[in-house]
């Protein structure tokens, strides 16, 4: 049967296989997002301090459900948005991550409707993720991990006036409910 095919046949097929092979990889060398599925799997335990939990348990893990809201639909539109909250930017910068990055850096089991996970605060995982990086947190913020001195400057990125719901901002109080350290 190869006789029959043209040798310059076998060539462009070759190649157009190649071409598209390659075209699937990812070249970024920027960090991709993994999602709190991923961080969660090692994050869950008591040891390590149940942070998946503590997220589970707040209003962060909520974020972006209640952008789907007919309250905040109505909210957006009084601040004369045209689109449904959970479209509108100005919405979402506070209410997930990756609704405006490049599907290529947004992992398998990433979800935006994860709303305010790990990765909005500790920065895009997939350099840090594996257990073997992870136990070492110097090679953890080499690849990538933020950890914050302060982190009241990062939570009131978002909770301050600018909140069409905003009610001021205890950070002490809220920062109780959030906290999630890995115990000594």
């Amino acid at each position: 049967m190869l006789k029959k095919i043209p040798f310059i046949l076998i060539i462009i097929l070759s190649t157009s296989i190649l071409v598209l092979a390659l075209h699937n990889i990812n070249y970024s060398s920027e960090p991709g997002y993994v999602g709190i599925n991923v961080c969660g799997m090692c994050h869950k335990k008591e040891d390590v301090g149940q942070q998946l939990k503590i997220w589970q348990n707040s209003q962060h893990s909520n974020a972006y459900k209640t952008l789907q809201t007919e309250k905040a639909d109505k909210i957006a539109k009084e601040k004369g948005f045209k689109t449904k909250a959970v479209e509108t930017k100005d919405c979402l910068k506070c209410h997930a991550i990756g609704y405006d990055l490049d599907a290529s850096l947004l992992g398998k089991k990433f979800k935006v409707e994860d709303g305010v996970q790990c990765e909005t605060c500790h920065g895009p995982g997939s350099a840090y993720k594996s257990k073997k990086i992870m136990k070492d947190r110097t090679a953890s913020i080499d690849k990538g991990l933020i950890i914050y001195d302060n982190p009241k400057e990062l939570c009131v990125k978002c909770h301050n006036e600018e909140s069409p719901v905003f009610k001021g901002f205890d950070f002490e109080k809220m920062w109780a409910k959030i906290k999630h350290s890995k115990p000594e």
